[in-house]
């Protein structure tokens, strides 16, 4: 079952293919991120701190340790284009918290 990641806005931004898949994709099925470290972190392909699932949401935190470089797990098959879920309520950040940058979220776009 696909694992829809919102923003604070309710804008659906990300998603898993399923919950206990490792690879992260946006709305459109680039790769953006991956999970490492078995938990709710989640990096870019290139081993950087790209944000934290809380619930079906998806934030960068301020205060986020450094890990350490995770090293590159090499890029996952095309997933397909994920159904639109429809968009999600708003929800206030939580403290220390932030929406993930578009940057981040759409590459492609950015460079």
């Amino acid at each position: 079952m696909t694992e829809y990641l919102h923003d604070s806005q309710g804008v659906w931004i990300a998603y898993r293919p399923d919950p206990r898949s490792r690879w992260l994709f946006n709305s459109e099925g680039d790769w953006i991120g991956w999970f490492p470290w078995d938990d709710d972190v989640a990096v870019t392909p290139g081993g950087s701190y790209l944000g934290t699932v809380h619930g079906d949401r998806l934030f960068v935190e301020a205060d986020h340790p450094y890990r350490g470089n995770p090293g590159y797990p090499g890029a996952p098959g095309y997933p397909g284009q994920a159904p639109y879920p429809g968009a999600g309520s708003y929800v206030g950040l939580p403290d220390g918290c932030d929406d993930v940058a578009p940057a981040l979220l759409w590459p492609r776009i950015a460079s």
